[in-house]
């Protein structure tokens, strides 16, 4: 592919833009908080970053090679697991993003309640009876639209990025003119003495969050190919992964200088509402949750067609049921939609029975999510001491060798920092999917593993699975407390 023209193709502001927009969700408006309530003070949010600002920069890159020097995988995050290591990894490369995406929207309802229910009392904080309800005839809405061929909103996602980043702007703007920003406050928040866990515990803590606020990015960078070139595309990658980085740094750290870790970590959701009326009043919270409201709305949409897509296309690839990729009159994915909105049906259900909070649903999306991260990653790294990970016409092996170690590298960090709590929750995510993958390659009358490295990771989940439903049955472990 080399640097091949598109001439109709995205300039460089524009692509960045369009990859800022899709990345930016949910999680601003909870970094705030977030991170003081996992017990992670100032030295530890800044080492968190730090790891995450090298090591998702990696990851980035590595998604962005791929898509360059492998063209031909054009089902993203699935393929890129299955063409590295086998069938099986691949499929549940491919029902671990199913899942993410599924949970993300189940964090999106979380979140649009408890916004909701600073207006309207009914619905708590976000996880009640009425708040299931009402997000029950939304999902079935959404996917009414969807199933009626309904599948772009460029008018929707222009209010929702203006809607996103109108309180961003206003607290940055706020807390620096208002002298909200207290030195003493900030080093008093520095390292956390007497809070009970070391500064490594603290920054294991910091993991679900900010790869939280970085998922999307991966699809914001396989768009990259809209760019006029892939020297364009590559640099309008670096720039929005680098915007969005020092947008999050400079709210976590202008956040530590406001509040007390403990008055931080006690915010409500959205916890950036809170601190924007601790600063100008309860206007500023007024302003964040009218935000938070609109942006979700539109984000919703968006995830409904993101859970569908995630399950048509790797039903034409053949590594979910052929059911999965059958069109309607209005070419829409008829049983993509309607079994993506029954799962998520299922997890609203389960949430409301278990109290589930908005950070506690996104760590498990955030924990669905690693495994295609993280085999994406290796994949990469394998191509390049394959002596394949470069595109034509392009001789840095070096920064690909540097690439492709540093991605694969904070994938691992990625799972040992995720702790055994969240890797035992993933399996039971996974759990179902080893159903589908036993009855599609049976019913299509193909060998159910093709190689020992099939073999070794069932054994592998397996294992897994039953240890966490041991874990779960017994109390050890509680999915639903972050």
């Amino acid at each position: 592919m080399g640097n091949k023209s598109n001439n109709q193709g995205l300039g460089v502001a524009k692509l960045a833009l369009f990859s800022i927009g899709l990345t930016l969700a949910s999680g601003v408006f909870s970094l705030s908080g977030d991170f003081a309530a996992g017990g992670a003070h100032t030295l530890a949010v800044l080492l968190g970053w730090v790891i995450c600002g090298v090591g998702m920069l990696g990851l980035t890159m590595c998604f962005f090679k791929l898509s360059v020097v492998k063209t031909d995988l054009t089902s993203g995050i699935y393929s890129y697991a299955k063409e590295g290591f086998g069938e099986f990894v691949g499929f549940n490369s491919a029902w671990g993003y199913w899942m993410s995406a599924m949970l993300a929207q189940l964090s999106f309802i979380t979140l649009l309640f408890a916004a909701l229910g600073n207006f309207f009392d009914v619905f708590g904080s976000g996880s009640n009876l009425a708040s299931m309800v009402v997000a029950s005839i939304i999902i079935w809405l959404l996917s009414l639209l969807v199933l009626r061929g309904v599948n772009q909103a460029v008018a929707i996602n222009a209010v929702v990025v203006i809607a996103k980043c109108v309180p961003i702007v206003v607290m940055v703007v706020a807390i620096i003119l208002a002298g909200a920003f207290k030195w003493d406050i900030f080093m008093d928040n520095f390292t956390g003495e007497g809070s009970g866990m070391t500064l490594l515990e603290q920054v294991k803590s910091t993991v679900y969050t900010t790869v939280w606020t970085f998922i999307g990015i991966e699809g914001a960078v396989v768009l990259s190919g809209r760019g006029k070139n892939t020297k364009v595309a590559g640099i309008a990658t670096v720039i929005s992964f680098l915007s969005l980085f020092v947008l999050y740094l400079l709210i976590s750290v202008l956040s530590m200088g406001v509040m007390p870790a403990e008055e931080l970590g006690a915010l409500t959701n959205p916890p950036m509402a809170g601190l924007l009326e601790y600063v100008v009043g309860p206007w500023g919270a007024v302003l964040v949750n009218i935000a938070v409201i609109v942006s979700l709305g539109g984000a919703l949409f968006s995830y409904t067609i993101l859970c569908v897509d995630s399950a048509y296309g790797p039903a034409e690839q053949g590594a979910f049921p052929p059911v999965f990729s059958k069109l309607n009159k209005f070419k829409a994915p008829t049983w993509s939609v309607i079994i993506s909105a029954i799962f998520i049906q299922v997890f609203i259900v389960v949430i409301y029975f278990n109290a589930g909070t908005y950070q506690a649903v996104y760590a498990m999306s955030t924990s669905a999510i690693m495994v295609p991260y993280v085999f994406s990653a290796f994949y990469y790294l394998k191509l390049v001491i394959k002596g394949q990970g470069l595109e034509p016409g392009n001789n840095n092996k070096a920064m690909a060798w540097l690439i492709g170690i540093v991605g694969s590298i904070y994938g691992i960090w990625l799972l040992y920092a995720s702790g055994l709590q969240y890797i035992l929750i993933a399996t039971i995510l996974y759990a179902p999917g080893s159903i589908m993958y036993y009855y599609n390659r049976k019913k299509k009358g193909q060998k159910i593993f093709e190689s020992t490295g099939d073999v070794v990771a069932c054994v592998v989940l397996a294992a897994l699975i039953v240890t966490a439903i041991i874990f779960i049955a017994t109390g050890r472990i509680n999915p639903f407390e972050m």
